[in-house]
């Protein structure tokens, strides 16, 4: 009997989202995760000369060490040697990995929920891009039929291993580079006198971070670990999740900040003394001027002011799609010798080019990193003489804020951006008659189709709506003169029963 008539269940394909492989867990069988990276290993080996070894690594997730143990397996099939280099954040794999020419694989989910997992891929010089994919689709297909046909194979009926191999101690390498990366190129005592508090959570580098961070010179009080996953999501820190800082931020009356990161230590949370939460879009523009950046990308879905700041202020930037996949593809494709950085609306920062200052280097990191705009963000407050909320204050004129609809039907919402992209008579009536005066919205202006449907008011509000690309969640995202009012237009859109973003379903 042949694989696939062998198995008691119906295989579901995993699918790229905004940034690597995401699925259910349930779906992420042994199976598919050895089809996957078998797939993306003959991708490398037509892309990628003399491929020696693949790094690897995870996060704390209960369903990555089985991942990686299938993955380790692809690899071993394939006649490579693997670098298991532990449960460490994304950007201390890529880190150690790219200064290696090296592949590496990550399994994590980031800020999805413990019942979803994902791999993400990387090859020798970086983070695969949306031009890999299309092949990597179709190494995989070809594995998939392979294999499939096969009539010996080492999988049981459910897709799972019948032997394991067991996961060897880590190579600490990795982490060690990437604390040193930071620790060599800021001063011992930078921030120094300051208390920062850390909610570790089931942050992958709820350790890492904080020694850096004492390395530094700060007094770090780490609070809120967890054994049990928490998804911890950058873009949806809600006015119910603002409470639980601002208990942290009563609770430690003399802390500087409150920083965090989410579940693979990529998207960095800041939040200022009193606990309020900074948008990570405003944070990267603040790491980036901090930086000297003269070339800049960042989302469509981004807060206005930055656009206007680098108009203000004659910095080469470009709007991208969502994703660290499109922001790295137009840093890579900008000309001239300056500083380039890009980042995400999540705070995911990417640095694109070297920074050499007193003899001291900074080398480039073309991937999501939350440590460093953690340090530099403190810092800048720092030199400035102010404090986070202070410092903050003066970078915008307007205000952002992001939430979600979990377990929205991804038909559903391909299907309302469908409707709405139309620019049809009917799409503008439904706009106008949702997106009304009555909610307080300005008359309808125009639609942005870069990526999702950015609604244009003429009293300067935007309402964004956006499918994730990586989860059955859709996004509203707000633009408005207060933050009290982009509050609002997130709080109408994902309301329940019926919200803004329900009522756009009830039109489909």
């Amino acid at each position: 009997m042949d694989l696939i008539n062998s198995l008691s269940y119906s295989p579901q394909e995993l699918s790229f989202g905004t940034s690597g492989l995401r699925g259910l867990v349930a779906d992420m069988t042994d199976l598919e995760c050895y089809i996957n990276t078998m797939g993306f290993i003959d991708y490398l080996k037509k892309t990628d000369q003399d491929i020696k070894k693949i790094a690897i690594a995870g996060d704390l997730r209960s369903s990555t060490p089985r991942i990686l143990e299938a993955i380790v397996v692809a690899i071993t099939d394939q006649g490579i040697e693997y670098d298991y280099c532990g449960l460490i954040p994304t950007p201390a794999l890529a880190y150690y990995a790219i200064n290696q020419s090296t592949p590496s694989i990550m399994v994590t989910g980031s800020h999805i929920p413990d019942d979803r997992n994902g791999i993400k891929y990387y090859k020798s010089d970086g983070e695969i891009l949306k031009s890999d994919e299309a092949e990597i689709k179709q190494s995989v297909a070809r594995v998939r039929s392979r294999l499939y046909s096969s009539t010996s194979f080492d999988f049981d009926s459910m897709g799972r291993l019948k032997t394991r191999p067991t996961l060897p101690e880590p190579n600490l390498e990795a982490e060690t580079i990437y604390k040193q990366r930071y620790l060599d190129f800021f001063d011992s005592q930078a921030l120094a006198g300051r208390q920062i508090v850390f909610y570790q959570h089931s942050a992958v580098g709820r350790e890492l971070i904080p020694e850096i961070l004492t390395g530094l010179g700060a007094e770090v009080i780490t609070v809120g670990l967890s054994e049990e996953f928490i998804p911890v999501d950058s873009e949806n820190i809600d006015i119910k999740k603002q409470k639980f800082y601002h208990q942290i931020a009563d609770q430690y009356p003399d802390a500087f900040a409150i920083v965090s990161t989410d579940g693979d230590s990529d998207r960095p949370l800041v939040f200022d003394q009193d606990g309020n939460f900074q948008m990570g879009d405003i944070l990267g523009l603040a790491v980036a001027r901090e930086l000297g950046a003269r070339v800049v990308a960042f989302p469509v879905s981004s807060n206005s002011a930055l656009a206007n700041y680098c108009q203000d202020n004659d910095i080469n930037y470009q709007l991208t799609k969502i994703g660290s996949p499109y922001v790295i593809k137009s840093l890579e494709d900008s000309e001239g010798q300056v500083i380039k950085a890009g980042w995400e609306v999540n705070g995911g920062f990417i640095l694109g080019s070297d920074i050499s200052e007193a003899g001291r280097q900074l080398k480039a990191l073309l991937t999501r990193d939350a440590t460093l705009p953690i340090i530099v963000s403190l810092l800048a407050s720092i030199n400035q003489g102010q404090s986070v909320s202070e410092y903050f204050k003066r970078l915008t004129t307007s205000y952002t804020q992001v939430g979600l609809i979990d377990n929205f039907p991804v038909t559903s919402s391909q299907a309302i951006v469908e409707l709405l992209s139309s620019r049809s008579d009917n799409s503008s009536k439904i706009i106008e008659q949702i997106f009304s005066q009555e909610h307080g919205f300005g008359k309808y202006q125009s639609i942005d189709l870069t990526d999702g449907v950015r609604i244009l008011f003429d009293n300067g509000e935007i309402a964004h709506i956006r499918p994730s690309g990586n989860a059955p969640q859709l996004r509203i995202y707000s633009n408005a003169t207060s933050q009290a009012r982009a509050n609002q237009i997130v709080e109408l859109g994902i309301k329940e029963p019926d919200g803004l973003l329900r009522q756009l379903e009830q039109e489909i």
